[in-house]
């Protein structure tokens, strides 16, 4: 019997996929516990046409991300530090302060835990830091450190 599967079973496969089973293990075990619903024209062209509609979501889902990634990277963020006479910063600028930057000067609604930092920024000058927008698209934003 060929049944599509609603929810991902360790064995069998994942969610949407079309598997192949015995009858018995069709009727007692995934039909009862709505793992799955059996493979008809009517469920496998409904099947399709709900593939094609999340594609076409993902794709906007990956377009909207681009346009975001246009607008960081077009963009600069200064920020300012305080340095010690002996031209030791006091503290560091950690990701949650960049974006609450990013959202004050650019208007980037940044979510702290996307900006991706190798450690806090502890000096002056230029730095260039990743905003991991989506699974698939990562933009860098520039930061300029100045002396308070």
């Amino acid at each position: 019997m060929k049944i599509i599967l609603l929810q991902d079973v360790k064995s069998l496969g994942k969610k949407g996929d079309v598997v192949n089973v015995s009858d018995g293990y069709a009727r007692n075990m995934l039909l009862p516990k709505k793992l799955g619903v059996e493979a008809t024209p009517k469920t496998l062209n409904d099947l399709k046409l709900q593939n094609k509609h999340e594609a076409r979501l993902a794709q906007e889902a990956l377009d909207a991300a681009n346009e975001l990634k246009a607008r960081i990277e077009n963009s600069e963020i200064k920020m300012t530090m305080k340095i010690g006479d002996n031209g030791r910063a006091f503290g560091s600028i950690a990701a949650k302060e960049i974006a609450e930057e990013a959202k004050k000067q650019c208007g980037l609604d940044i979510d702290k835990k996307k900006i991706v930092m190798d450690g806090q920024i502890k000096e002056l000058g230029k730095t260039e830091v990743k905003v991991k927008v989506h699974p698939k698209v990562t933009a860098k934003l520039k930061i300029d450190v100045t002396e308070a």
